[in-house]
């Protein structure tokens, strides 16, 4: 039993690999087609660790408030809590979806994944 949102974004993803040859969107699509229990949880702290000033992440899974960042970047994920939306836009950070960032045409070359 799949989010049919959660089918719909793998769906996109794995389009979008297929059009343009880039295998970042089939390692996201790949990230999220599994099991929930399995799918990358990442915290803020991590990200902040890992990221510079208005770097693009993406995460497979769910963006978890845990930590602070001390930086604005723009975070592509599945899904955000509450708390981890509300850190990002308060220091002029952006929330977005993956296909948020699919559609926004970023060059893949700039994304970073973290699991």
């Amino acid at each position: 039993m799949m989010n049919p949102q959660l089918k719909e974004t793998i769906k996109a993803l794995k389009a979008a690999s297929r059009k343009s040859g880039q295998n970042i969107w089939a390692a996201l699509a790949e990230g999220l087609d599994k099991p929930k229990r399995r799918r990358a949880s990442v915290n803020l702290s991590r990200i902040n660790r890992h990221t510079q000033l208005g770097d693009i992440v993406a995460v497979p899974g769910k963006v978890l408030a845990s930590g602070a960042l001390d930086h604005p970047v723009t975070v592509a994920a599945h899904s955000f809590s509450d708390g981890a939306r509300k850190k990002i836009t308060q220091i002029e950070g952006r929330a977005v979806s993956l296909t948020g960032l699919l559609e926004e045409q970023v060059e893949p070359s700039k994304i970073k994944i973290l699991k």
